[in-house]
């Protein structure tokens, strides 16, 4: 028996070797099939290239009109997004309904946009998607003149005697104030009787502080600089939905927000009591051509921006996916439940991409490419084989020439020949498995050199022999 450090270093030469074999036969295997695995991944390539594009570098969204808190809020996706790569345009526009119009215009850029629940043109539109809500937008009435106590609201037409004839901002039509402001007020029998103004939310403040109109409709976040405006304004009262429950059922999108007593100003004890209000909620619609990668930013901006604890949401509450007044994308159901792809957690935004589309590719290859490497040895070894046979066939048909026409001066010309086979058999690159065919041809080539060596017909034969004996 051989020591151990032989036996070791027996297994290693063996080791070497066969990792050396192997090597050889897949260089080999890339110099034979590299055209056909290139097709391959060509195809794939192409196929990928359509199937599943890379995501845009410049990405649209509509917002609402200049100075408003969608503009604020727009600006905080516009920062995420530059952090990723991406350059997202805030459009202005004059509200809600534009954004939907906007959306559902197949010709339009414009891929995303802020939009309140409750809209009713949205249920009309196809083409939109929903990315889920992002933020409470509670639904304020600020007034003038002496208090309103709870409980008149609560009295047939009993607001009615406090706002008839008053001049009252609803928003401008086409805004999501307008639209939440007009089912309140339908829901209440306030319809009629008050005399509504469509003043865009600055220009309703500033006419609400001068006297210039008696109450307005805000429907706006608490931060917003409109809502803060008028919170701070000591002249001003704000109405509590005392029958928010009932508001809610009436109208099913709506949220009911609770007050503290003095939460809005401690020292001021504003308000005086708690209170209820009633909230819609901002949405994240896109045009459901969007590529899946940027929905994922947008849904993980929201998360980042819009996840935080405000005055009315708990931390985490948004993105929300509860009661979405569009058809919710595939891509939210996918977050909602596994949220976002873990790549991005590791890797940069558009390294974690291309290591998903290449997945895309990579799986397909090796689905086919995997049944084809497993058949390309049987077929690399049937061309060698050919190739071999060929060259036994060559020899063959010169073997015949010297048998039925050999001409002696041509004695040169027949080695050149057989020089050429055995050059062209050098050519052939084989495995070990066909190498005894391939030193049996030579050794054939051989023996009829040989045999044109002796200096006579290699097949002559004597007269009066019988060649067949």
């Amino acid at each position: 028996m051989g020591s151990f450090k032989q036996d070791l270093q027996e297994t290693y030469l063996g080791l070497t070797e066969s990792a050396r074999e192997k090597w050889d036969d897949f260089t080999q295997f890339l110099q034979e099939a590299w055209p056909l695995l290139i097709l391959l991944l060509t195809i794939l390539m192409g196929i990928w290239w359509y199937a599943d594009p890379p995501p845009p570098r410049h990405v649209l969204m509509a917002t609402g009109s200049s100075g408003s808190s969608y503009e604020a809020l727009g600006k905080k996706y516009v920062e995420f997004f530059k952090e990723k790569g991406i350059t997202l345009e805030l459009v202005p526009t004059l509200g809600a309904q534009e954004n939907i119009d906007r959306l559902a215009d197949r010709d339009d850029p414009v891929q995303a946009a802020f939009v309140q629940a409750g809209v009713d043109h949205a249920k009309e539109v196809t083409g939109i998607q929903s990315l889920g809500a992002i933020a409470y937008d509670p639904i304020w009435f600020f007034y003038r003149g002496p208090e309103i106590k709870a409980s008149d609201f609560e009295a047939v037409g009993g607001g009615l005697k406090y706002f008839s004839g008053k001049r009252i901002s609803a928003g401008i039509e086409g805004s999501g104030t307008y639209a939440q402001a007009s089912k309140i007020l339908k829901a209440s029998g306030y319809e009629k009787g008050m005399q509504i103004l469509n003043l865009a939310g600055h220009d309703a403040v500033k006419a609400l502080q001068a006297g210039e109109i008696d109450g307005a409709f805000i429907v706006d976040s608490y931060e917003a600089p409109n809502v803060q405006a008028l919170l701070n304004d000591t002249s001003l009262h704000l109405v509590t939905f005392k029958r928010a429950a009932a508001y809610a059922k009436l109208i099913p999108y709506l949220s009911i927000l609770d007050v503290p007593q003095g939460s809005f100003n401690l020292p001021r004890n504003f308000p005086p009591f708690d209170m209820k209000l009633l909230a819609t909620t901002t949405n994240l619609l896109i045009d459901d051509r969007m590529h899946p990668a940027i929905q994922f930013l947008f849904l993980e901006a929201a998360r980042e921006i819009n996840g935080k604890e405000s005055f009315f949401a708990e931390r985490g509450e948004f993105p929300s996916f509860k009661d979405s007044m569009l058809p919710e994308s595939p891509v939210a159901i996918h977050y909602e439940k596994n949220n976002y792809p873990l790549l991005v957690t590791y890797f940069p935004f558009w390294v974690a991409e291309l290591i998903n589309r290449l997945i895309f590719v990579l799986l397909p290859f090796c689905v086919l490419g995997y049944p084809l490497l497993q058949a390309l040895p049987g077929y690399r070894a049937k061309r060698m084989q050919n190739k071999i046979n060929r060259l036994y066939g060559s020899l063959k048909s010169l073997e015949q020439e010297l048998l039925n026409g050999f001409d002696d001066q041509q004695r040169d010309e027949y080695l050149k020949r057989l020089n050429l086979l055995e050059y062209q058999a050098l050519k052939i690159k084989v495995s070990k498995r066909l190498s005894s065919d391939y030193y049996a041809l030579r050794a054939s080539i051989d023996y009829v050199r040989n045999c044109l060596n002796r200096g006579v017909h290699p097949y002559q034969f004597d007269e009066g022999v019988d060649p067949d004996l």
